[in-house]
């Protein structure tokens, strides 16, 4: 079973077990730019899980611009950091590549970091960041080097010098972001000479049989006059005869909605960029890795077959299970957490939009970060553990609590296990979300918890054979009071709606339910009252969604707000003038709003037994915020 997926490799002196690579993933788990043991511990759990090879994120080459939340190797000081995550990656079974770079405008995270734009470029009506002169390209490129040959010293197997995602390499090499009128820019031979003069910077302090990889955009998306594929299998020849070997094809800018195909969400088919790999391939005769949304062991096994990449970026693929490989390897795939691309942890909590400032983590695997300081421990006594709420917060707590030799009691009181995720997978483009939380409920019947379906708790319960109480009762969607369907009902399938319909909501849930009814060939307004719509959304699920919307013709009016409704509609007030929208249906989508447990709370208290609350049962947020409770209270109690 997946034969190709763990077929060795050979690239000049690397040797690689198997083909499944962690590309290189923003963690903010640095400190001052320094290595650190949490990131060491980070990289060690998906070396000893089976990865081939571990790619360090992001690492700054030039002192000036180096933010401080990312590595660097722009200081022989930082080397001792680097060989100490080096020698733990190679303890742990695995190979090390780190990603030399220069993040151009993504380095202002820092405000005290240097931007460099590849020409004079507004950022405000006021004032124009200007162009980087041709003395500081070389001053650039002399820092590649340096820092290739600061890496080399810490030991890393191989280099990867990242030239995509509008950074500064591709900033010149695209002809959707260089206008320069010098040297370095015009046609693609004159763009692409300083990333090729900064590849033979970095080849020049590289022992020969050392590999370079280099990771590239398949195609400039939404970029006028931006580089086609075409132009980038060009380049790529050119970087082949630098002394680049092997090719990370990936997709996106930061500068328009192609950002979302950085880190794809669940929008995006999986292995979307496959094909533009195999490509690539096919026309260089490069060592090629698919990039993209390569989320199971089966998938990745058909790119190999197919004979359409060498490699395989599989990074969130062991994010969200870190012993991943192995369990594949050895015949347990069924036994494997998959990452869903909610990019919730990942990409939202890289932005602090998860509420995570400490850095990513993931929806699906809570110990992101924190490998061994959350490392499960056997509980000192066999606690009998009442769970109320068979939800994936409810589930967590209750697989966490008997993984430490607890005893957790499930009561749901619907006829599935899953809650709220399970609707949340009806949404257009949201099956996978709803098999995770099916794995869930198989993961608790594996695991031999005890679950009660069908049964409401509620104060008249007896608590007393219980040493302690979980509350993970949920939510419920906010109605209004209208004679309406609510959007939950409509995903769920419970209530149809047709012809001219209104959403009264703009957020996740409007926007989805819009999405749903829109697809069944009705026309659909949405109203929403704040500025805009979306809220609840990260970037790269907001940047699929609206051309979605777009496409769909879906009506988005923002400012407005619901009056009343009428026997033809219903009355909306905008800009202080109400008006009606005449239409055949209304579905209401503003929110939820956690269910009552005061009682049980109260009654629990007057028995001294001790009782917590997670989840949506605390206020209506994301399933991350629940996954995350339920582990942290399982973890703990």
């Amino acid at each position: 079973m997946f034969d190709r997926l763990f077929e060795p490799m050979q690239i000049g002196s690397l040797q690689l077990k198997n083909r499944i690579i962690m590309t290189a993933m923003g963690t903010r788990f640095c400190k001052d730019r320094y290595v650190t043991d949490r990131l060491i511990a980070y990289h060690v759990a998906r070396a000893k899980g089976g990865v081939a090879l571990n790619t360090v994120e992001v690492s700054s080459v030039e002192a000036s611009s180096a933010p401080s939340m990312f590595l660097s190797l722009d200081d022989d000081k930082y080397i001792e950091g680097h060989k100490k995550l080096v020698q733990a990656i190679h303890d742990a079974g695995g190979k090390a590549c780190v990603q030399l770079w220069q993040g151009s405008i993504a380095v202002g995270m820092d405000p005290k970091a240097r931007i460099f734009v590849v020409q004079d470029t507004p950022f405000t009506p006021t004032f124009t960041m200007p162009g980087i002169t041709v003395d500081e390209i070389h001053m650039v490129e002399k820092a590649y080097g340096a820092a290739a040959r600061r890496a080399v010293e810490a030991g890393y197997d191989c280099l990867e010098f990242h030239c995509a995602h509008n950074y500064l390499p591709h900033s010149f090499l695209s002809g959707g972001l260089n206008h320069r009128t010098d040297e370095y820019g015009g046609d693609l031979a004159h763009r692409a000479k300083f990333p090729l003069e900064c590849i033979k910077e970095i080849r020049k302090n590289m022992p020969a049989d050392m590999p370079l990889f280099m990771r590239i955009d398949a195609q400039d998306d939404f970029l006028p006059g931006g580089n086609t594929i075409e132009d980038q299998i060009a380049f790529a020849k050119t970087a082949k005869e630098a002394g680049v070997n092997v090719l990370n094809v990936s997709r996106g800018n930061v500068v328009t909605p192609a950002m979302m195909y950085e880190v794809p969400p669940l929008d995006l088919a999986r292995g979307f960029n496959v094909d533009n790999a195999a490509r690539i391939r096919r026309e260089t005769g490069m060592i090629t890795m698919a990039v993209g949304r390569i989320n199971t062991p089966d998938l990745a096994e058909k790119v190999l077959e197919d004979d359409k990449a060498d490699l395989v970026a599989m990074s969130r693929f062991v994010l969200c299970d870190p012993d991943a490989p192995n369990k594949a390897k050895e015949g347990r795939a069924d036994e494997i957490k998959r990452c869903i691309g909610c990019d919730q942890g990942c990409l939202d909590g890289f932005a602090d939009l998860a509420g995570f400032p400490e850095g990513i983590t993931c929806m699906r695997n809570p110990m992101v970060g924190h490998e061994t300081d959350w490392a499960l421990k056997k509980a000192e006594k066999n606690k009998k553990v009442l769970i109320i709420g068979g939800g994936v917060g409810g589930m967590e707590a209750a697989l966490v609590l008997k993984q430490r030799g607890m005893t957790p009691v499930l009561y749901e009181a619907s006829d599935h296990l899953g809650g709220q995720f399970i609707t949340a997978g009806k949404a257009p483009h949201k099956e996978e979300m709803e098999a995770a939380a099916r794995d869930m409920a198989k993961r608790v019947e594996r695991a031999n918890i005890e679950t009660h379906l069908n049964q409401k708790v509620d104060e008249t319960f007896d608590f007393a054979p219980y040493d302690d109480v979980i509350i993970a009762a949920g939510a419920s969607p906010i109605t209004l009071g209208l004679p309406v369907p609510n959007a939950h009902e409509v995903l769920n399938g419970k209530k149809e709606v047709s012809g001219k319909v209104v959403v009264i909501g703009g957020g996740l849930v409007g926007l989805e339910a819009a999405e749903y009814i829109a697809s069944r060939g009705n026309k659909v307004t949405v109203i929403e009252m704040q500025e805009k719509t979306g809220n609840g959304l990260g970037a790269a699920r907001a940047a699929c969604m609206n051309i979605r919307l777009q496409q769909l013709g879906i009506e988005q009016r923002t400012s407005t707000k619901f009056v009343r409704l009428t026997d033809k509609g219903l009355i909306v007030e905008h800009d202080g003038r109400q008006e009606e929208i005449v239409c055949d249906n209304v579905v209401v989508a503003i929110g939820a709003k956690a269910n009552d447990t005061s009682a049980i709370v109260d009654t629990c208290k007057a028995e001294n037994k001790p009782v917590q609350i997670i989840g949506d049962a605390v206020r209506a947020r994301r399933a991350l915020n629940a996954i995350h409770e339920g582990f942290a209270t399982a973890r703990t109690l």
